[in-house]
């Protein structure tokens, strides 16, 4: 984990330097025409490793991309493209192409091609979530309160677990509110039901409250917004990307394994807090000015969210894969008889 947190400062030191997609970089190694066989269609780092997908999510969730122009975001969009058709921005270097990349990665979605909603991009998660959260753990004692900052969490998490799908199809007008008033019905009434069930105990564990809402509705929301993958499955590959059909299996690993790093991404931004926010309270400094206590636990969970929220991402490969033997059995037939040496096969679990 140290090893982890300390490569990611340096990258952050020296991007910090770095305009994004701009031509000032160091030329040093510019004598040669950068070279075409760089596969950018894979992550910079070992995605096998778990410190390679750190490192990885590091730079897609970096808080600093949901400030970029149109005109950045279309710079890299040349760049990409361009080098997958085989051409090369004239005085490109290796570290804008990857930086290109990252910023390509960080506002297009993978399967689609198509721009994503600014406040669904995994950027824009920390700014976001520090924020909403902040509010549910600081404003959690009544009724209205509760039903507000559930409903703009539940309201947020629709857009990012839309934005975040994985596959190519389209969703329909009438799929997508029936999941979100679903998804957000049930989180504003988990909150409410665990607050009144704590009312006579602890303030320290009605603090909690936030945090099991936001938990059980994860397994409401993310299965919901993407319940039109888990009917008529995901696209999956073999592992040179040749599409061999549509899984519901391959979906029920991927939603379970997004599920799961959401909690947990959200875990030490609700959790660590409210034992920091309880000994403050008792201090002379916030009883003299309470104002002060939901800008403070805003920045608590800011920056536990700048390292929770890359490293849960980073908990599983963002490219999955499975065994052949764990599809569904007409599927399995079908790779078999016409890719006899397929294995495993590969999907974009979503994020």
């Amino acid at each position: 984990m140290y090893k982890v947190l300390m490569e990611y400062f340096f990258l952050l030191k020296e991007s910090l330097f770095s305009p994004v997609c701009s031509n000032t970089y160091s030329k040093i190694n510019m004598a040669a025409e950068l070279s075409t066989s760089i596969n950018i269609k894979e992550p910079r780092w070992d995605q096998s490793t778990f410190v390679g997908r750190a490192k990885h999510f590091f730079t897609v969730t970096d808080p600093r991309n949901v400030l970029l122009t149109n005109e950045q975001l279309a710079h890299a969009h040349k760049i990409i493209t361009d080098y997958r058709q085989g051409v090369v921005s004239p005085g490109l270097t290796e570290d804008e192409l990857w930086r290109a990349k990252y910023v390509f990665d960080s506002a297009f979605h993978p399967d689609t091609g198509e721009k994503m909603i600014l406040i669904g991009r995994m950027s824009a998660q920390v700014p976001m979530n520090m924020t909403i959260t902040g509010c549910m753990m600081t404003f959690y004692k009544t009724t209205p309160a509760v039903v507000l900052w559930q409903w703009i969490n539940q309201s947020f998490n629709a857009i990012v677990n839309y934005t975040n799908r994985s596959g190519d199809a389209p969703i329909t007008v009438n799929q997508l509110g029936t999941a979100y008033v679903s998804a957000t019905t049930g989180a504003v009434a988990t909150a409410l039901g665990l607050n009144a069930l704590t009312k006579h105990v602890s303030p320290l564990i009605g603090r909690f409250v936030p945090f099991a809402a936001v938990a059980a509705a994860n397994c409401i929301n993310i299965p919901l917004m993407r319940q039109r993958e888990l009917q008529h499955g995901i696209p999956i590959t073999d592992e040179n990307d040749n599409r061999l059909g549509q899984s519901t299996k391959a979906a029920q690993q991927a939603i379970s394994q997004v599920v799961v790093s959401r909690i947990l991404m959200a875990s030490p931004g609700m959790a660590i807090p409210p034992f920091l926010m309880n000994h403050l309270e008792k201090k002379a400094f916030l009883k003299k000015f309470p104002w002060m206590s939901a800008p403070i636990q805003v920045g608590l969970v800011g920056f536990c969210l700048v390292f929770a929220t890359p490293l849960c991402c980073a908990l599983f490969p963002q490219k999955s894969s499975m065994s052949v033997s764990r599809l569904e059995a007409e599927l399995q037939e079908k790779i078999r008889a016409n890719h006899p040496g397929v294995e495993r096969v590969y999907f974009n679990k979503g994020l």
